[in-house]
């Protein structure tokens, strides 16, 4: 089995705690357990022979034409198989865990039924442990089901009729017939931790088809009734909407701690090595996503995560020895230490896998401003704890704010005086200003503003080249970098100010191609990387925004437009997009979905302005 579905070809299910990738054939190859950044039970999407997956889909072989969508603003997905003599779904989906406790057990629901005709089924159930390193055991239950032992995770298999459960070896198969109005499920419960369930598995009693219809019924009003929470109203509510639910289901309800995808070491390039772990909470990521909950109405998810914040910012404890890193893990953990999976053959080979992420140990000062501009976001700063330990960084980084540090894009090239780590050290400083006025706490502000004006002088002494009238990468390069598109957002210029636009034309020029744009060149700043990338979707995302608060409402429209095509089936984004316009990277992106969110509001905003003009 050396074969692998475009990355593209998956929707997510999941129950805020964790997630399972289903491919649009209804195989599930992505599943990590009890949390989003635990080892994989399922993981043929890194290596098809050796990662274990759960296949569910009708038994036609080529006959038949498989779509997949999900139930209209919900995270239930169903798969459609349309052959001459049936038509039949597979509708997959988790319970939400609304207890916002830590969960050991989590179940994936996967139903089929037949909605015209005959189909028969195939169900193939091969999970491999610990990113399949581990052996297990197989054990057949009294009632039928079958568990799977693994090294402190167990696996529970239940079916209802007329499904039955052949175990093959340490694996589970069975075949089975449906007819119109028909309906069969099955049910996979994973356990971590503490001892089995005494005379049979972690999911209870083997579920009827009622049950699972009426968990069906409950996901489904529990995504509907989040989702009445949004204030959007714009011209993109289908995409919007698909982006706030990925996002919910990207973050990890008991701390709030967004993660940055549910992959790791999906490729940047088929055959290349940049292929990371993005399982874990990135700062700044998570910080620029807080405006955007704000704006669509999702202020409960935005207060939880500066809780975790306020919460990183008081514990300090960090690897690289600064008072935040860059990542964390969902509980707040510093720990992520990296190691290569070198028994995985990686997705088409495309290797080495990487688990755990060793960029958390850079030094990436930009941080400390997404920190702050997400604080500056609520009306509760925290109490006076919080405060305090707020006050304690920004005092700490009027000393520390003028060094070489790794940057926005994580380069293992070296430091270097990166223009957008200083923009977002001026973005520290000026948002204490602002929280200790509006809230008249105290500071040292006189402090704060001084050194405040003097990086906004480096920055547009040394960050800014004449003779590419904009503004570069970093103080020793003419290279430009679209993480410079945030300079207008955070307020460090306006978007229409004169060195602004003709830095918007250079990038235009220079790292937009059809409307995609390159984080940067590798080649004229080389980041100790072997191979390329494609176009940055976060990046094209943040171009839209910056050409419509620039004025450049039509083609900032049509470059929108154009990036709605690159989504996949279910109106999901990877991080990157390649030549040919397949999807690449760890799937789906988090910042991918808050950047279209972000794009879409400013379009929004802008097109109604444009549209009240007297004509």
């Amino acid at each position: 089995m050396n074969d692998y579905p475009p990355i593209a070809d998956h929707g997510i299910v999941g129950d805020l705690q964790t997630a399972a990738l289903i491919a649009a054939d209804g195989t599930v190859d992505w599943w990590c357990t009890p949390r989003f950044d635990s080892p994989s039970v399922f993981a043929s999407l890194l290596d098809s022979d050796r990662g274990g997956q759960c296949r569910l889909r009708a038994d036609v072989g080529e006959e038949a034409a498989v779509r997949q969508l999900y139930l209209p603003d919900t995270a239930v997905l169903i798969t459609r198989f349309m052959a001459p003599g049936g038509v039949g779904e597979v509708v997959d989906f988790m319970p939400p865990d609304t207890t916002r406790t830590p969960s050991a057990r989590h179940r994936l629901v996967r139903a089929a039924r037949v909605v015209r005709g005959s189909l028969p089924f195939e169900l193939l159930c091969r999970p491999r442990f610990d990113y399949g390193r581990a052996p297990h055991d197989l054990r057949r239950l009294d009632d039928g089901s079958v568990l799977f032992r693994g090294p402190g995770t167990d696996l529970h298999l239940q079916a209802t009729t007329p499904i039955v459960l052949h175990p093959d070896g340490t694996d589970v198969s069975s075949r089975f017939t449906l007819h119109a109005g028909e309906r069969a499920a099955i049910v996979l419960t994973s356990q971590s931790g503490g001892p089995p369930e005494p005379g049979g598995g972690p999911g209870g009693p083997v579920p009827t088809t009622e049950a699972v219809l009426a968990e069906f019924d409950a996901c489904s009003a529990f995504w509907l009734s989040w989702l009445r929470s949004s204030r959007y109203r714009g011209r993109w509510h289908e995409m919007v909407s698909r982006s706030a639910i990925t996002l919910k289901l990207l973050t990890y309800a008991p701390t709030g701690a967004p993660i940055a995808a549910a992959t790791m070491g999906l490729p940047e390039q088929i055959g290349g090595e940049r292929n990371w772990d993005y399982r874990y909470t990135w700062v700044r990521d998570a910080s620029l996503s807080v405006r955007a909950l704000i704006d669509l109405g999702f202020t409960a998810e935005a207060d939880a995560f500066r809780r975790w914040l306020r919460e990183r910012l008081a514990a300090g404890g960090t690897t690289s020895g600064e008072p935040l890193q860059i990542m964390y893990r969902v509980d707040g953990d510093p720990q992520l230490g990296e190691e290569v999976l070198d028994h995985l053959e990686g997705y088409r080979r495309s290797g080495p896998v990487r688990a755990g992420n060793a960029a958390a140990d850079q030094i990436q000062l930009d941080i400390y401003g997404e920190a702050a501009y997400a604080l500056a976001q609520a009306e509760d700063i925290g109490g006076i704890r919080g405060w305090r330990a707020f006050t304690d960084v920004v005092d700490w980084l009027t000393e520390h704010w003028d060094r070489p540090d790794e940057g926005i894009w994580e380069t293992r090239g070296g430091r270097q005086d990166f223009t957008y780590s200083r923009l977002m050290t001026w973005v520290a400083f000026d948002r204490a200003v602002r929280l200790a006025t509006t809230h008249s706490r105290p500071g040292d502000l006189s402090r704060w503003r001084g050194v405040r004006d003097a990086v906004f002088r480096q920055i547009t002494d040394r960050g800014w080249s004449e003779n590419r009238r904009a503004f570069v990468q970093h103080y020793d390069t003419e290279v430009l970098d679209a993480s410079l598109l945030l300079m207008p957002k955070v307020g460090f210029l306006t978007p229409t100010d004169p060195d602004w636009l003709t830095t918007l034309d250079a990038m235009g020029a220079e790292l937009v191609s059809d409307s995609l744009v390159y984080r940067y060149d590798p080649a004229a700043s080389p980041d100790g990387l072997r191979g390329s990338e494609g176009t940055f979707n976060l990046c094209s995302f943040l171009y839209v925004e910056a050409l419509a608060r620039a004025g450049r409402l039509h083609q900032a429209r049509y470059a929108f437009d154009k990036m709605l095509t690159y989504a996949n089936h279910v109106g999901l984004f990877a991080e990157e997009i390649g030549p040919s316009g397949e999807q690449l990277g760890n799937f789906p992106q988090a910042f991918t979905h808050l950047a279209l969110i972000d794009a879409a509001l400013a379009l929004d905003d802008e097109l109604d302005r444009a549209e009240r003009l007297p004509r």
